[in-house]
């Protein structure tokens, strides 16, 4: 070896070791600068994870409000405070005890609230009696001092907040929040004749007289639970359908769209170099432009609905066959193919005898993967075109209450995107094995 290979040979180690260390280092300022340049620090030190606390536990539980209206002395008890989850005259949870003008709440764990004709008044165990009155157009409190940070007060409205509840008093209302777990009303509403039932009940109740002449009581249990006023199971059932028909639709559509536009972008099926340029780029532009920018212009063109939804995929996906199918036209097997040209067959039966069963399990893979993934995209674009699974999501994170809700559909939709992999995983194992 002479000593101009030896020195070439060295130079190259040392490199090869710089560039090791190199693009480790790069990786660790990069890293660092992203923590400066989007303030991750400040972003940990503003975090509330009390309230994190707080919407996860809305996830698994529910509410109910007892409220009073100052002005007449009224008294509504509503679960979420929905009219629809309000109780009739006269029924009412066995925790909430009416007499004459007094009202009386238990929390549990010794929490105890009053609403009488002078005002209302709740005992904290440990801590002592909150007392409150109206005078002169203004709120009068007396309680323990110092006030603790969960008592917050002002002229006109004074709110505690405990492990209990919440209770809020004003000059108009006076209301308490009790936090319950569950999905109250999940099966049945208040007006329902099944409310309220234990499942043993439930049962005996399938063997036992009518309830409505004109069904039985198993159709009739079902009917109730199908048209919940509070969950909307059928809405949601019709919002789910929705979401995979916008899926199905766009897949199907571009895929159907882009197989006759692959043999035009394929060097090996179109002769002419500028028609393959012209469909290639085309593709390139249909699949650059994200799938939420092709929802908003469409939405804008054509109005909201699921087939604009559908549309949207249509485009995005159309692009991303194109692509696909006419690279995999390329490296097909000509000798299939001239095989079959031997015989005397025209062009059509050549593509399809020679090149679809070669092309057959990279369509169905890629359409397949597709429709499973566009399953989710679905949930997304139905919330901006106002349809689908995703518009129900949308409403009940506006509302800001219906967190239960909102873990309901989210539930589904992995239940849904589950689904539809188990399903799209069993038809690429069943054709394409086949195929193969």
């Amino acid at each position: 070896m002479t000593d101009a290979t030896f020195f070439t040979l060295q130079r190259r180690f040392k490199n090869r070791r710089l560039t090791a260390f190199a693009i480790p280092a790069l990786i660790v300022l990069y890293l660092a600068y992203l923590c400066i340049s989007f303030d991750i620090a400040g972003l940990a030190a503003r975090a509330r994870l009390d309230n994190a606390r707080i919407l996860l536990s809305d996830f698994v539980s529910y509410k109910t409000h007892v409220s009073r209206d100052n002005r007449t002395g009224s008294v509504t008890i509503a679960i979420e405070g929905e009219a629809k989850g309000t109780y009739a005259p006269g029924q009412h949870p066995d925790w909430v005890q009416t007499e004459g003008n007094a009202t009386r709440i238990d929390l549990g764990r010794g929490n105890l609230i009053t609403y009488d004709a002078a005002g209302a008044r709740y005992v904290v165990p440990g801590y002592g009696t909150i007392d409150i009155r109206p005078q002169d157009g203004k709120l009068q409190l007396t309680a323990p001092q110092p006030l603790p940070s969960w008592i917050n007060v002002t002229d006109t409205r004074i709110s505690v907040t405990t492990a209990a509840g919440r209770f809020s008093y004003s000059r108009s209302k006076v209301e308490t929040f009790k936090y319950q777990p569950g999905w109250e009303l999940f099966f049945f509403t208040l007006d329902s004749p099944f409310y309220g039932k234990t499942y043993g009940q439930l049962t005996a109740m399938l063997a036992g007289p009518r309830l409505d002449p004109a069904r039985s009581n198993l159709a009739y249990m079902a009917q109730e639970f199908w048209h919940n006023k509070m969950w909307h199971h059928a809405d949601v059932a019709w919002a789910l359908f929705e979401t995979v028909l916008m899926a199905f639709l766009g897949t199907m559509g571009a895929a159907l769209v882009a197989l006759p536009l692959a043999f035009l972008a394929a060097s090996n099926f179109s002769p002419l170099r500028t028609l393959r340029f012209g469909f290639r780029r085309l593709f390139d532009f249909v699949r650059g432009v994200d799938g939420l920018i092709w929802t908003i212009l469409l939405a804008r063109a054509f109005g909201p609905g699921p087939m604009t939804g559908a549309l949207a995929i249509l485009l995005t996906d159309t692009g991303t066959f194109g692509k696909t199918f006419s690279e995999a036209l390329e490296n097909i097997d000509e000798k299939q193919v001239e095989g079959i040209r031997s015989t005397g067959a025209g062009a059509l039966q050549r593509a399809r005898f020679g090149v679809l069963p070669q092309l057959a399990p990279v369509l169905l893979s890629q359409v397949l993967y597709y429709l499973e993934s566009n399953t989710r995209s679905a949930t997304v674009i139905g919330a901006i075109v106002g349809g689908g699974i995703g518009l129900l999501l949308t409403q009940a994170i506006i509302t800001q209450k219906d967190w239960e809700e909102v873990a309901y559909y989210m539930i589904l939709i992995v239940l849904m995107v589950m689904l539809m992999d188990s399903a799209s995983g069993w038809l690429r194992r069943k054709f394409i094995s086949r195929k193969a």
